[in-house]
């Protein structure tokens, strides 16, 4: 799927906030939640997440959801990450 079939797949499901965040290499988030879901689909890059004391790094047209208040970290490959994020 594209960015905007994305977009709108995420607003069916009922993600209220949808947009675009990129960030530089190597970004470090520490631990951390979110009230609710979140969905996070890549478009550039690659994101490692960490949750539950498993990692998974996550390439282009890749998408993983982090169900509220699930403590997870997350850093980004050497080329950044631009992604989508639904949230709800």
């Amino acid at each position: 799927m594209d960015e905007q079939q994305w977009r709108k797949q995420l607003r069916a499901e009922g993600f209220n906030d949808v947009y675009v965040w990129e960030d530089g290499p190597d970004v470090y988030y520490p631990a951390h939640r979110h009230p609710d879901v979140t969905a996070h689909i890549i478009v550039e890059g690659e994101m490692t997440v960490t949750a539950d004391g498993q990692s998974r790094t996550y390439k282009p047209g890749e998408r993983f959801d982090i169900p509220g208040k699930s403590a997870h970290s997350a850093r980004m490959g050497s080329e950044g990450c631009k992604y989508l994020v639904g949230e709800k």
